[in-house]
């Protein structure tokens, strides 16, 4: 009977809930028992069958015995079989090296046996006992019989359980003991390696020689072969941050709105997980715009901004000053909300296998199925290596068949993102409603790995369907993949908004209570525009958007995208400026040049008294001609003390401080955790929803962390 159907019959009888290495030593222990026997004795072939109910092979499974009969001689029989159950049984108890195909054959050369049934592919399997050889033609040749067996009988095995394998290093047994010299080469020539399972990174491989192994002493640590998953893959932009200019040589500060949130929940994620995060992954205007603020809004949707300007003192420096910009959206009425059709292109490659990954999803988009009105639409497109359609366009009237799809959900598979997303704006295509809100919600835990997956190229591709008028969300869950810098991109080029979904808290936060906010725009390519008076600033420096940040022109260029606010969007942004005259000045007055004569705009001594003057340019949804908004800033918005700021400036001014020292400003160098736990805790107010509490537990658990 030949080796692999023998294996085949083996592996069928043995309990299905063992361990795939418990099951791979017991068998191949079984086995090189008993074909040594056969090999060294075939006359004795009746006593086999006494040793086939051995309580040492019924302890390995005897239902796995019960199919083979093997000749043996007694000797062999009392000397051979013993020593490879107890060997196994040690194996499991202890956890002795496990090796491959190869170290078997070479320790069975030492046996002088030649016949060894193949392994399946990537399947460790126990090491027999070892005695001296007889020979070293005969060990030669065991090898060389060995490895052609296992050639012949692998792939076969390998395809029939594929599912099972791990990758394992072959170890070099040309040094084990007790060797004869002459089978070195065959040895040597033996090695080989199993193929690698998907999300397995290679095992180093192990070059020392391995030692003849005792049934009794346990082994050295470094010669167990152990499975290394993949390291961590998160990418983040590499944005320096930015600085402070002059206002002599560069008046004018422009850059586009940004009401992602991601930032906060990574960095939240961090530190509950007892790590600082790293300075690249926070993005402090991110952080600053995750709160609510309750700033004033404009009256109607006429125009639909207000902003709110504030000039205080800075906290950490005495010397200068923030302006905090304040830009409260309109905010629409629930009744009026126009239709929705979306797409849920979502990631269900292997990786997401994972309770805060595919879980959460799923879980995280019930809630905002629950939240649609009847009348939206909802279509779901998979991707894992390859694009599908899991749900044509549905209505919300038919709630319980999109809540169905969702569930059957699951993972497997690589992750080809770009055909998905091909796929999910066809879709959105196919069920666009004029007037409404047509959006692509991209949920995924990281790269893309199959199809295009450069950056570049799958921003070409989301800004040119962004002209059919379909906007994108991206969501972004779990650890150790994530690509935020993608995540960035794609929703900055696609006329949306990234968040980062670690909870399911923060899931009914974005996708429920800010859902208006998330899924309806009340205005596109919303752009900001600050000119400082140099009569009144020396210097100035935008706190965040460096990933934002616009040429003086593009202000100006309707064809130059920006950044999209929702219904009841709120933006803040908060500049350190510095005055006049102020000892923290950094740059010294230009020795050529006007540096004393006015901008044209400026010189006029109607404006001298002003600050700055704020501009804003919007486009109202469908239209591709920007309105503009102006707000001069002047001794009016000025406040003596912080204290005499109001309550949502002050608590936003505290969480700018706090992602500035996260990031590792200099400025920030001399201002304690606990002043900014001190600041937020004074203008915490009634925070309803307990975010700001939230907060000051994360300020506490940096300034702990930060003392290790």
């Amino acid at each position: 009977m030949t080796v692999d159907k023998e294996l085949e019959k083996l592996s069928r009888l043995t309990p299905p809930a063992a361990t795939p290495e418990a099951r791979a030593r017991a068998l191949a222990a079984a086995m090189q028992a008993f074909d040594a026997a056969e090999n060294n004795a075939p006359a004795a072939q009746g006593n086999a069958k006494g040793w086939r109910q051995s309580s040492i092979i019924n302890w390995i499974w005897s239902p796995v015995m019960n199919k083979k009969f093997l000749a043996g001689s007694a000797l062999a029989t009392l000397l051979v079989i013993p020593a490879a159950g107890y060997l196994a049984i040690e194996l499991t108890r202890s956890g002795l090296p496990i090796t491959d195909q190869t170290e078997i054959a070479g320790n069975l050369s030492q046996n002088g046996v030649s016949k060894q049934p193949a392994a399946t592919a990537g399947q460790p399997v126990a090491v027999a006992p070892q005695a001296p050889a007889e020979n070293g033609s005969l060990a030669e040749q065991s090898v060389a019989d060995a490895q052609a067996l296992q050639d012949k009988e692998a792939p076969a095995l390998a395809k029939s359980d594929s599912s099972q394998t791990s990758e394992f290093d072959a170890n070099d047994v040309a040094g084990l003991t007790n060797k004869p010299e002459g089978s070195a080469a065959a040895l040597g020539a033996a090695k080989r390696s199993a193929p690698a399972a998907p999300g397995i990174a290679p095992q180093q491989q192990l070059t020392e020689p391995m030692a003849a192994i005792a049934p009794s002493p346990a082994p050295p640590t470094d010669r167990r072969v152990q499975i290394q998953l993949d390291p961590s893959r998160e990418r983040f932009a590499n944005a320096a941050a930015n600085p402070i200019k002059s206002v002599a040589t560069d008046p004018v500060s422009t850059f586009s709105a940004d009401v992602d949130s991601a930032s906060y929940s990574f960095v939240r994620r961090s530190l509950t997980g007892g790590a600082m995060p790293d300075p690249q992954s926070v993005r402090v205007e991110e952080m600053i715009n995750y709160f609510p603020y309750d700033w004033p809004g404009p009256d109607n949707a006429d125009q639909p901004f207000k902003a709110t300007v504030t000039v205080m003192p800075t906290p950490w420096n005495h010397d200068t000053e923030l302006m905090h910009v304040a830009i409260k959206g309109y905010d629409i009425a629930p009744a009026t909300t126009p239709h929705a059709n979306l797409v849920f292109l979502i990631d269900v490659s292997g990786s997401m296998d994972e309770p805060d990954k595919l879980p959460l999803l799923k879980s995280a988009f019930r809630l905002l199925v629950n939240r649609l009105k009847p009348d939206d639409t909802v279509s779901i497109v998979t991707y894992a290596g390859n694009a599908g359609t899991m749900l044509q366009p549905t209505r919300v009237a038919e709630k319980s068949k999109i809540l169905s799809a969702i569930d059957r959900l699951e993972p497997g598979g690589s992750t080809g993102g770009a055909e998905g997303i091909e796929a999910a704006y066809d879709l959105a295509k196919q069920a666009f409603v004029k007037d409404g809100v047509n959006r692509v919600m991209l949920a995924t835990d990281g790269d893309f790995n199959v199809g295009p997956s450069n950056d570049e190229d799958l921003k070409r591709i989301i800004e040119e369907r962004r002209k059919d008028g379909i906007f994108l969300t991206v969501l972004g869950f779990g650890r150790g993949n994530l690509n935020d810098s993608l995540m960035q991109t794609l929703a900055q080029n696609g006329n949306g908004s990234a968040a980062y979904i670690d909870t399911l808290a923060e899931a009914q936060k974005t996708l429920v209570e800010e859902a208006g906010s998330t899924l309806f725009p009340i205005a596109s390519d919303v752009k900001f525009q600050v000119e400082f008076n140099p009569e009144r600033i020396a210097e100035y420096r935008l706190i965040g958007y460096e990933t934002r940040a616009l040429k003086r022109e593009d202000f100006n260029n309707d064809r130059v995208d920006a950044g999209d606010i929702g219904s009841g969007h709120s933006v803040t942004a908060i500049y350190e400026i510095t005055p006049k005259g102020s000892p923290a000045v950094m740059n010294d007055d230009l020795r050529y040049g006007a540096a004393d004569k006015l901008p044209a705009e400026t010189s006029d001594n109607a404006h001298r008294g002003e600050f700055a003057f704020v501009k804003m340019r919007y486009k109202r949804p469908g239209e591709d001609k920007s309105a503009l908004i102006t707000t001069p800033v002047n001794d009016s918005n000025a406040v003596a003390t912080v204290d005499a700021a109001p309550q949502d400036v002050r608590f936003s001014v505290a969480v700018a401080a706090f992602g500035q020292k996260l990031s590792r400003i200099a400025a920030l160098d001399s201002y304690s955790y606990q002043a900014i736990a001190d600041l937020a805790a004074a203008s915490r107010g009634t925070d309803t929803f307990g975010y700001r509490s939230d907060f000051l537990s994360l300020v506490r658990l940096a300034d702990g962390l930060s003392q290790r």
